[in-house]
């Protein structure tokens, strides 16, 4: 099995006032994050806001997160894309620059049938010897990879594991069911983590790390230990943050959370807007009751 880490944050990715990138931040960022509970860090991905950075953008981010962990933390790139052409290239590219992983995610508007989903991951691992993880959210990409296709494309020797982030357990426990007992489930939402563990994630690909990765990381750890009760206790402690910070699109609120926390990242780029001040008091007041802000 390779070793990913079973808490992986999925990092935004820091722009200046002019909404430029801001390399400086996403170093320091990313030591942060690997210093509290993260074993890797995906970057690119929907909460890197990849459909509005620029490959060079994309690529630069790459080269710079690499360099400054170098061996403290995995780095896993987000090079997935609606159009093979393009994920071939970026996981080309990914490679090249020295990441650890890549994380493909379902091509999305196109509506391709299962089919074509196999054969477009099938492409993506023709090209490059990284370890490859498939990333599943229906909801942003408007069809679902089953489980049966999941099962097909695990058998494709570079696919070590999946971002799961359908939603649903039956799902989740039939492909644990279909694939070889070495593919990894990861979860792609927060507060399923422990639920999802149940029917035999490893762990997660969060968001919500960015605040409270060492409660993440310590819940993980519990569960795997077999201290379940302890592990429910903390999920039940962070279920107000794990929903908070997807009050509306993310990463709005998580960018919002980190202002507060005294790690500013700025803002989303368009067509995302920054949170609003209703969305900032609910983010401010679960950060309060958790006594992450004073």
């Amino acid at each position: 099995m390779v070793a990913l880490g079973n808490l992986m944050t999925a990092m935004v990715t820091p722009f200046k006032d002019d909404m430029s990138v801001d390399y400086d931040k996403a170093e320091k960022l990313a030591m942060y994050l690997a210093e509290n509970g993260s074993e890797a860090i995906l970057l690119h991905g929907t909460t890197g806001e990849s459909p509005t950075l620029s490959h060079e953008e994309e690529y630069e981010l790459y080269r710079v997160v690499v360099k400054t962990l170098s061996g403290k933390c995995k780095v896993i790139a987000g090079t997935g894309s609606n159009s093979t052409l393009t994920s071939v290239k970026s996981t080309i590219e990914a490679e090249k620059i020295g990441v650890d992983g890549a994380m493909v995610v379902v091509p999305y508007y196109n509506k391709p049938s299962q089919e074509g989903l196999y054969q477009h991951f099938k492409a993506v691992a023709e090209n490059t010897g990284l370890p490859l993880i498939i990333y599943n959210i229906p909801g942003r990409t408007g069809i679902n990879m089953l489980p049966e296709t999941v099962a097909r494309i695990a058998d494709i020797k570079n696919y070590v594991g999946i971002k799961d982030a359908a939603g649903n357990l039956d799902q989740t426990s039939l492909t644990k069911k279909l694939c070889p007992s070495d593919f990894i489930i990861w979860s792609g939402d927060d507060s399923l983590t422990l639920p999802m563990m149940a029917v035999g994630a490893v762990g997660v690909i969060s968001v919500a790390s960015h605040i409270v990765g060492k409660d993440i990381s310590a819940m993980v750890k519990a569960y795997q230990s077999g201290n379940v009760k302890k592990a429910q206790e903390i999920h039940l402690k962070l279920l107000p943050i794990f929903k908070v910070l997807f009050i509306t699109a993310n990463p709005t609120p998580v960018k919002a959370a980190l202002q507060m926390v005294g790690m500013p990242v700025g803002k989303p780029r368009l067509p995302l807007i920054e949170a609003n001040d209703e969305e900032k008091d609910k983010i401010k007041k679960v950060l309060l009751e958790l006594d992450l802000i004073k």
